[in-house]
């Protein structure tokens, strides 16, 4: 039996590691939201795992230097399931 990962899991998470990256760099809430544009609220609610853009979370990312590891990441899945695709003919 396996479990499978909700997507509340997996916002969660994420909030996570953005709460854990905003600490790292002894920001609150709101700094990171000045720096960003965006409202406190915003980041608040990223952190408690809620709904947010992909545009967002690519911002927070990029902000701290993290976007090049996470595209390195995607770009390995890619090749994983291009490696594992011989032909659709």
């Amino acid at each position: 039996m396996f479990s499978i990962v909700k997507i509340s899991d997996v916002k969660s998470d994420i909030g996570a590691w953005v709460k854990k990256l905003r600490g790292q760099h002894k920001l609150s809430q709101q700094e990171l939201a000045d720096r960003l544009n965006l409202s406190r609220i915003t980041i608040q609610n990223i952190e408690n795992g809620k709904n947010f853009t992909i545009d967002t979370f690519l911002l927070i990312v990029q902000h701290f230097n993290q976007l090049e590891d996470f595209n390195a990441f995607l770009k390995s899945k890619k090749q994983e399931l291009d490696l594992n695709i011989k032909s659709i003919y």
